[in-house]
This record gives C-alpha cells, structure tokens and sequence, in this order.
C-alpha cells in the first residue's frame, strides 16, 4: 500500500531556519555601491545618532535662550520668530529623533516577537506533520492487517 500523503516542505521554512529578523540596526551596516551614498549614509547617521539624544535637546535649549532677550527688546513680534525658528526648531529636532529611535526599539522588538512566533508556530507544524506520519504508518498497518484477515477485500470495501 502507497503512502496516504507526501509531505512537501514549504521553501520558507528553510530561510526561517537561516535568517534572522532585520533590525533598525542591522540597516547601519548597508553596503551601498555608490562611495558618495555610503559616504553620505554613514555622516547621516552618525549626526543623527549625536542630535538625536536628551543631551542635545538641552544644550540646544541653552543655546536657544541665549538669543531670547534681544528679541524681547525686539517686541513681540520677534519673540513669536524666535520661538518658532529659533527655540521649536532646535529643541524639538532632537526629541523628535529620541522619540523615533524608542519607536524603531519598539519595532524592533514587535518584529523579533513576530519571527520567534512564526517559529515556534512552524515547529508546531513540524511536530504535527511527525504525528500524522506516525498516524498513516499505523493506519497503513491497520489496513494491510484487515486485507490480510479479509482476503483482500478490506481495500476495495467489497
């Protein structure tokens, strides 16, 4: 008697077992072709890793302050420019940045949980392929018993 099913395993499975998940910081590493992308990358993310800290957003505050009485002896007028030129823009640059490196965190780790999850549920799926493997042998014995006992007929349900 043949085989009840052929289990064909998924292409997928196998990257799963290779590969990790991409990380925000694994992107640091790109390699681009062009030395002028690479070399405008890596500057990029090296200002960006000192401008986006708590410690920035400070020393820009302090900096920012040092130019608020001259535009309140200015008026009013120039108290809303430096406000939103100066002070907004330099403070919340930063903070803007920290916020977004704890969301990349976040879904980092969204992401991690989310391939251990497909791990785990793949050899959940690996374990009940084994069971039901086990199951056909056990079947596949229980009906070449009863052909035995029925003289062949068992198959055919004559």
């Amino acid at each position: 008697m043949s085989k009840i099913y052929e289990y064909v395993r998924h292409p997928r499975t196998e990257e799963l077992r290779i590969q990790r998940p991409i990380k925000t910081a694994d992107l640091r590493n790109v390699n681009h072709q062009n030395p002028f992308v690479r070399l405008n990358a890596r500057f990029g993310l090296k200002i960006t890793l000192v401008v986006g800290t708590m410690w920035a957003a400070y020393a820009f505050t302090i900096l920012a302050l040092f130019a608020l009485p001259s535009a309140i002896k200015q008026g009013t007028y120039f108290v809303v420019v430096w406000l939103s030129s100066s002070f907004l823009q330099l403070v919340l640059l930063p903070i803007i940045i920290v916020g977004q490196n704890i969301q990349a965190a976040a879904a980092d780790k969204r992401s991690e949980d989310t391939y251990k999850d497909a791990e785990a549920v793949l050899r959940e799926a690996e374990e009940i392929q084994k069971h039901l493997l086990a199951q056909d042998e056990v079947i596949t014995s229980i009906m070449e018993r009863l052909e035995k006992l029925s003289g062949g007929t068992a198959a055919t349900g004559a």
